[in-house]
């Protein structure tokens, strides 16, 4: 875990690491399972100067990958989106999203796209539910907004002490990430 921190906090001050950044946020929108977090958090920390530029790259990447997931689920609902769906056990999920989708709308976006529940779970089920499109793009970046922008800004206001904290409590850290991911999950499963 060590090796991986200082790698991602190398790599982070890397002159195309804000592409690589971009290119993750864009892609765990629809398709990849690795959030865009392993590579903004060592980013702000390593340049909290740029905390505000980085959360808005990460979140406009994030909303127009989230477009791909929409266009998924909407044209290829019962190919590709099912397929993504399986590999990640989110079938029963999505199966239960449409209820919440169709009563609450916008705020089902808002609130989950906001939260560590897998963001491709949204996207391809707003499309797949035909959900208005301005209404979508509206939720994602304020979801998506929320997320990346209070995450960077604690970053760079505590930055130095964090940064602290995280390199002698490492694997607690990871754990307590983990732990997260995996509440995030459980929260899928009990809607």
């Amino acid at each position: 875990m060590q090796k991986f921190y200082y790698w991602a906090m190398k790599k982070a001050e890397h002159r195309h690491a804000e592409a690589w950044m971009a290119l993750i946020s864009f892609a765990e929108s629809s398709i990849f399972p690795i959030p865009p977090d392993i590579m903004l958090i060592p980013m702000v920390l390593a340049t909290p100067g740029k905390w505000f530029r980085l959360a808005m790259v990460c979140t406009l990447s994030s909303v127009i990958g989230g477009y791909l997931g929409y266009a998924i689920g909407y044209f290829f609902m019962d190919t590709i989106g099912m397929t993504i769906l399986k590999w990640f056990h989110l079938v029963e999920t999505f199966h239960a999203m449409k209820p919440m989708v169709d009563q609450y709308g916008v705020w089902v976006i808002i609130v989950k796209g906001a939260t560590p529940i897998p963001y491709k779970l949204i996207t391809i089920s707003a499309g797949a539910f035909d959900f208005n499109l301005w209404q979508f793009s509206f939720a994602s970046f304020l979801a998506r907004g929320m997320r990346f922008f209070i995450l960077t800004f604690l970053l760079w206001k505590f930055g130095p002490s964090i940064r602290g904290f995280v390199e002698k409590r490492l694997l607690w850290v990871m754990f307590g990430s983990l732990a997260i991911v995996i509440v995030g999950f459980a929260m899928l499963k009990l809607l």
